[in-house]
């Protein structure tokens, strides 16, 4: 056993003195030591309540014949992280989660690890780990929030963003705006909708890392304490069969993720995701591979943002194995792909034998489009790709011209947007909010939810090289790549400059003449924002571009 290293024979006496201090017994001590990775904390919605999930993790591991041993990591709401400067961290915690599980399971040699995240970055950061250490894990999120319910019909966070806007534009009081906001998040778990958080982890399921069910089983029910137990004790089981992340993680199981993300509609933020994730396992993932399995893969849910239904529809329509059994039905998916059950992908379908309950929820025979949820563009505005929901765009809006107005700061985007500034048939163009320019490449769910709040949807968009929430619908374009910070042509964009979107065509351009494009980039000098905190100065200068998932270097 790995954990042997710190704890056999007579040189490591004073180990075992120091696990004795912790109330450990030496039978405790002489079994497989298992790490329990949470991501607990009093901040975080989808978080608040993950002691649960460890104790029932923990009961997992003691019944299967484990020692569990906790340890926390941080986690970043995203949600209360954002239009201020604390989301320019959010990203980077991703690295910051990832290593600091790498110093914890390799200081203190676990045999295995359960890992517990829920939202945006933990989940992404704990795959992350759980790859580059490459010892028997499993993952267990702590599941997501139902919906809220309000007179009009379920409600969620997205529905208080875009609220916002209505009430700028005189479309909502702000009494009904606080009617709304204490009915919109109505418990724990993470955002209702196919957001980031769900996404990964619907995502994590379905590369094989997590149990059936990891993605849709609510965080409020008993059958989530009872996947997480179930998860304690088959980590057991991985270690006794010596089944490791990169047993699971292969070509198979990346290409089965990502027909899973375009099928599902889910965030963008998994094209930054989940290249960094297979990275660790020394998995190639580009920009080109999403947009060739887009290209033949039907997207078969439409969930909030793009669409009425939420989370625990999903769970209730057959939830991810009812997905991935009608995509295999069609070819789509290798059922021979490991996972973390110790069976194949094609042996987990054959004994859950999974259902759609809701033809509605999940349209097979009828798919919201035969492409998947996600697009990605190139062109002379992004030469290396840029990245949209296309799942999430009107009809009207998936082929434009537009005229720019630029904007060096999501700030200063947002003021504008809320002053009534921005008017139908604009390019908003927000740069210098990328990996390194921001740095930290934020999230920019306030503006993209205010331009749909004051019913500028389907006329107005909005492209940045920073990132967008997955709560963000709407022609929302991000990723720009080079970005603004590197000299990308997002930086040359001036105002009244025409754009060019063409959606189905998978093109971004900004239409001037050669000459001109030229001039500008001999007289481009790239704007340089101070940065007072020493973390950030440090993430600039080690992050690759949002094309590589925003990795270190």
């Amino acid at each position: 056993m790995r954990s042997k290293l710190m704890t056999g024979g007579v040189e490591k006496a004073p180990h075992r003195s120091l696990l004795h201090a912790l109330g450990l017994t030496r039978e405790e001590i002489d079994r497989p030591l298992v790490g329990i990775v949470n991501s607990a904390n009093e901040v975080v919605p989808g978080h608040i309540h993950l002691d649960t999930i460890a104790t029932a993790a923990k009961a997992g591991v003691r019944m299967a014949g484990g020692t569990p041993m906790e340890f926390p990591v941080i986690g970043v709401c995203d949600g209360l992280a954002m239009n201020h400067a604390g989301m320019r961290f959010s990203l980077p915690s991703r690295e910051i989660i990832a290593d600091s599980i790498e110093i914890m399971a390799t200081a203190h040699p676990f045999d295995a690890l359960v890992l517990i995240p829920n939202c945006d970055k933990t989940v992404p950061a704990m795959l992350m780990a759980m790859l580059r250490l490459n010892i028997p894990s499993i993952l267990i999120s702590g599941g997501p929030m139902l919906a809220g319910a309000s007179a009009g019909g379920p409600v969620d966070l997205i529905s208080v963003f875009e609220a916002v806007g209505k009430v700028k534009q005189g479309q909502m009081d702000e009494s009904e705006l606080a009617d709304l906001e204490c009915k919109a998040c109505p418990g724990c778990g993470s955002c209702s909708g196919m957001f980031t958080a769900n996404s990964m982890n619907c995502l994590s399921e379905s590369i094989g890392l997590a149990l059936p069910g990891n993605g849709t089983v609510p965080a409020v029910t008993a059958d989530r304490v009872r996947l997480a137990k179930r998860a304690g004790m088959l980590v057991m089981d991985l270690l006794k069969k010596d089944i490791k992340p990169r047993d699971i993680v292969t070509k198979a199981s990346v290409a089965n993720a990502v027909t899973m993300d375009m099928a599902l509609g889910c965030s963008t933020n998994t094209v930054l995701h989940l290249p960094a994730i297979f990275a660790e396992a020394g998995l190639d993932l580009t920009l080109d591979i999403f947009d060739q399995v887009s290209a033949k893969t039907p997207n078969l849910c439409k969930l909030s943002p793009a669409g009425h239904h939420h989370i625990e529809d999903l769970h209730r329509a057959g939830g991810i194995p009812a997905v991935m059994n009608a995509l295999a039905s069609k070819g789509l998916i290798d059922t021979s792909a490991l996972t973390v059950t110790g069976k194949t992908v094609g042996e987990n379908l054959a004994e859950l034998k999974p259902r759609i309950a809701d033809p509605d929820v999940i349209r097979v025979d009828t798919p919201y489009s035969q492409q998947g949820g996600i697009a990605v563009l190139k062109g002379s505005l992004a030469p290396d790709g840029a990245v949209v929901k296309q799942s999430a765009v009107a009809p009207e809006m998936m082929q434009r011209s537009l005229t720019a107005r630029c904007f060096d700061s999501e700030e200063d985007a947002y003021a504008a947007i809320l002053a009534g500034e921005i008017v139908k048939g604009q390019a908003i163009i927000i740069r210098y909010e990328g990996p390194q320019g921001g740095p930290g490449m934020r999230e920019m769910l306030s503006p993209t939810a205010a331009i749909m709040g004051m019913g500028l949807g389907s006329d107005v968009a909005l492209i940045t090289d920073g990132r967008f929430s997955g709560g963000t619908r709407g022609p929302a374009i991000g990723h720009v790549s080079p970005e603004a910070a590197e000299g990308g042509p997002i930086g040359l964009v001036r105002d009244g400059d025409t754009i060019v979107i063409d959606i189905p065509a998978r093109k971004l351009d900004l239409a001037i003449s050669e000459e001109e494009f030229a001039a500008r980039r001999a007289a481009f000098k790239p704007v340089e924002k101070p940065l007072p905190s020493g973390l950030l100065r440090r993430y600039a200068r080690s992050v690759k571009s949002a094309a590589q998932g925003a990795a270190y270097k």
